[in-house]
């Protein structure tokens, strides 16, 4: 799964912005990347492979920035690949990494390819870019924030975008429509992230942006505003997350770690719904029992190991409650008319 990581301070952000990639590596990644301004320019590395490859990379170069995004790719659209890897930029001024996927991207591709611009990868991520460069190159004095609302108003799909711009050397845009995003609110600095788990360390307050939310983030404020362009303010929330579920302890891998935990997960998960051996419906928010006692048909939507776990979890269903199960992958399940029974 992507990650997203990015700050706006009055320190040197590129070690920081490491650490943070270092924090999600947990999702599973095939590429890492990372973008950081430097007043006239943009400093620009991607690597395949581990966050390792790209931290050697940045002890090599030692680039200093306030300024700055970092990506970790899990390849959707595009092999995975050096070229293919976060950040995407045009025209080395604007700089962008992205979760989620752009659905018209197609469209768009050809647009832009009919007004010149070229594409250096296979990705749905640099369309908005390009789109973000030439809304920016056809009204000079729109902002950096208004120019990436205006082009969110173009996408379909779901999406967290972190932009910077060549010609803005203190903030960076951040947009969210169907994927997380979060702020990071700290002293005289901000970060962005994906992951509440990425920001340990750095802070223990967030915003987390709501659907539709258009932000700019410099190191002393944050301005938010919401899908009608209106400026609002979020409430900041504090960290809950123990930092040791990003660390391997003794495992190897990850998923290694993660397969010896389900049994503590599980229990966990449980212990959090139960009151002795009765559900605590409180607990269950927006579901009751009246609910349940209606259901007829279970529709389990997943992908992977998550889609293997909602067969057994379908078998157990129609086993035990007699109630009709299907089970589906998430991506065809999006792209197709599905016949959904009442109940």
């Amino acid at each position: 799964m992507c990650g997203i990581i990015g700050a706006a301070s009055s320190r040197n952000v590129g070690k920081l912005l490491v650490q943070g990639l270092h924090k999600m590596e947990y999702r599973g990644y095939d590429s890492a990347g990372i973008a950081l301004h430097q007043k006239d320019s943009i400093f620009n590395l991607r690597t395949l492979g581990k966050v390792n490859l790209l931290e050697e990379g940045m002890i090599k170069e030692r680039p200093k920035s306030n300024l700055g995004i970092a990506h970790t790719r899990w390849a959707t659209h595009g092999k995975p690949s050096q070229e293919n890897a976060h950040p995407h930029a045009s025209s080395g001024e604007v700089h962008i990494v992205h979760n989620g996927i752009i659905e018209n991207h197609d469209i768009l591709r050809d647009e832009l390819t009919t007004a010149g611009y070229v594409f250096e990868s296979d990705t749905d991520t640099e369309v908005v870019a390009h789109l973000i460069h030439q809304c920016r190159a056809r009204y000079p004095d729109m902002s950096l924030r208004e120019a990436v609302y205006q082009v969110c108003s173009r996408l379909k799909g779901a999406f967290a975008l972190a932009v910077i711009d060549k010609s803005c050397d203190e903030c960076l845009v951040l947009a969210r429509r169907g994927s997380p995003l979060l702020i990071g609110v700290g002293e005289k600095e901000q970060f962005v992230a994906s992951d509440t788990l990425a920001l340990k360390g750095f802070t223990d307050a967030y915003i987390a942006l709501e659907e539709g939310d258009v932000a700019e983030v410099k190191a002393n404020t944050v301005t938010v505003y919401n899908h009608r362009g209106e400026l609002v303010v979020r409430e900041l929330s504090k960290m809950t997350d123990r930092v040791e579920t990003t660390d391997k302890g003794q495992y190897d891998y990850h998923m290694l770690k993660e397969i010896h935990e389900q049994d503590a997960r599980l229990r966990d998960s449980l212990n959090a719904v139960l009151d002795g051996f009765r559900i605590d419906w409180s607990a269950l928010d927006g579901l009751d029992q009246s609910i349940l006692g209606q259901v007829e048909h279970v529709h389990l939507v997943a992908c992977g190991t998550s889609y293997h776990a909602a067969m057994v979890a379908a078998y157990w269903l129609e086993t035990l409650c007699g109630i009709s199960v299907k089970t589906d992958l998430a991506s065809e399940y999006r792209y197709r008319r599905v016949v959904v029974p009442e109940k």
